[in-house]
């Protein structure tokens, strides 16, 4: 059984920032599980648990909402994932920085779902920016002041 008290829940699939995760649980004490499909390999090493789920789509986001804990930390692009773990009164981060929260959730999945609709009907849509070492950067620099105030917190 695990102990209660903050963790980081990383949707570990197509994640960029997973040396930067495990170095702000180094910096924090803070326990990081990361959730990654059979068809990818990741390594358990001090404070970072692996968990391996089936290679489905949603499989990942699946195990996330439902081993999530109030107050924990979830790393993930998918907004709808965000979106159930805000519902779960916990704290969801993107790749590039963006805390996500009840001001701006609404409108990005608004913006998930308007693009969904073009390219259904045969459109197109820009894909994400490429991530780049200014986004790296500011996703370290959110995750550990997001991770210290939820620390003092608790």
């Amino acid at each position: 059984m695990e102990a209660e008290g903050l963790r980081i829940l990383v949707d570990a699939d197509a994640c960029p920032v997973k040396e930067e995760i495990k170095q702000a649980a180094r910096l924090t004490g803070v326990p990081v599980v990361m959730v990654s499909s059979y068809d990818h390999v990741l390594r358990e090493s001090d404070n970072v648990r692996v968990v391996r789920v089936d290679p489905g789509k949603e499989s990942a986001d699946l195990y996330i909402v439902n081993h999530l804990r109030a107050g924990d930390l979830v790393i993930t692009q998918d907004y709808g994932l965000a979106a159930l773990v805000l519902a779960k009164r916990a704290y969801a981060l993107s790749e590039r920085g963006l805390v996500y929260d009840a001001d701006n959730i609404e409108l990005l999945l608004d913006r998930r779902h308007i693009s969904a609709k073009v390219r259904r009907g045969g459109g197109r849509t820009k894909g994400p920016k490429k991530f780049t070492s200014e986004d790296r950067s500011a996703f370290s620099e959110k995750c550990l002041k997001l991770l210290h105030d939820l620390q003092e917190k608790a």
